[in-house]
């Protein structure tokens, strides 16, 4: 198995990075309809860009990206521009997550990014094995918080009107 650097007119590189990255408050809301459209919108931005995604795996809460980035666009201000133009885009796409997220920031500050070497393939293994490792140690949760201290999950219950009368009488005395 060779290495194979790619080229344009007056550079040869090999720059591959495994970068992950969560929405904001880490919420665990990739999936469904919202995940193949984070898919599709990544893919896109990246292709305008001349990023090559070597592999790539969205979960409910991060993204894990092993992706070839050419020597004349620096790590960050491509992240900036990934993240930034698909919160935009996102929220265009599902009005629904403003009211959960607000002032159409989508993606937590920050990243993580190392580079890729000799260790390739088994990046590539890890990210796609990652979210069967998860629903194998039971990390896998789809719960919101109420408080993150205490593990009370947010639970949404309609009361008819004399639940409510009660309830609110409870809480009187």
């Amino acid at each position: 198995m060779g290495i194979k650097a790619q080229s344009s007119v007056h550079t040869k590189w090999l720059c591959k990075y495994h970068i992950v990255f969560s929405p904001k408050y880490r919420r665990k809301v990739i999936f469904n309809k919202i995940r193949s459209s984070i898919g599709e919108i990544l893919r896109d931005l990246c292709k305008y860009k001349g990023v090559e995604i070597i592999e790539g795996h969205l979960m409910p809460d991060h993204v894990h990206m092993l992706v070839s980035i050419p020597p004349k666009i620096c790590v960050s201000s491509f992240m900036g521009y990934l993240k930034g133009k698909s919160s935009l885009m996102i929220f265009d796409r599902h009005a629904n997550l403003k009211y959960k997220f607000g002032n159409r920031k989508f993606w937590a500050e920050g990243f993580y990014v190392t580079t890729v070497g000799l260790n390739e393939a088994t990046i590539q293994k890890y990210i796609r094995e990652q979210e069967k490792s998860d629903l194998i140690s039971d990390k896998l949760s789809s719960k919101e918080y109420e408080n993150l201290f205490k593990g009370e999950a947010k639970v949404a219950k309609t009361l008819s009107l004399n639940e409510e009368k009660a309830a609110s009488f409870r809480r009187s005395r």
